[in-house]
């Protein structure tokens, strides 16, 4: 009966000695299982984001790149404007200029005070005709180079709003 004790008792520390190298093998598996899933999963969600990201990156790039050309034609727009609306005022300076020196010439050349007069007269008419018609030129300058500067410009937050949208 010793014998059978003995053998008993050999044969189940083997067995446990077994068991938990099994069971921990076991376990181990059913914990990498998961883990080596979630890791796949947070790989995946990991790449999607870095693509995602890229993506917005290369959005956000074109946008700010059609921005930029569209801030650069109005600049160009504005700028030839601009020299136009500056050759337009000094013409209207040269004619104003004009303008004064040929009623100089006749107010020194008048004979009486009331010739001054009548000159005189006839200079402010024509002066005012001519002030007013160059302000009407000059204003509708400034609002043609506002209007074409600033279309470049309107036209792109359009797109960028309809692609908003």
């Amino acid at each position: 009966m010793a014998a059978a004790i003995k053998k008993t008792a050999s044969t189940t520390v083997a067995q446990i000695e077994e068991l938990p190298e099994a069971k921990f093998e076991k376990a181990a598996e059913a914990i990498a299982a998961p883990a080596t899933e979630m890791q796949a999963n947070v790989r995946k969600a990991v790449e999607k984001g870095v693509a995602d990201t890229r993506a917005a990156y290369a959005k956000a790039k074109a946008a700010a790149e059609e921005a930029t050309s569209a801030f650069e034609a109005s600049y160009s727009t504005a700028a030839k404007g601009l020299v136009e609306f500056n050759g337009k005022a000094l013409e209207a300076l040269r004619v104003n200029a004009e303008a004064n020196f040929a009623f100089l010439k006749s107010v020194i050349g008048a004979k009486s005070v009331s010739e001054f007069v009548a000159l005189q007269g006839e200079h402010a008419r024509k002066q005012v005709e001519t002030i007013g018609a160059q302000a009407k030129e000059i204003t509708a300058l400034a609002q043609k180079v506002a209007t074409e500067s600033a279309e470049p410009i309107k036209s792109q937050v359009a797109r960028t709003l309809k692609l908003a949208v």
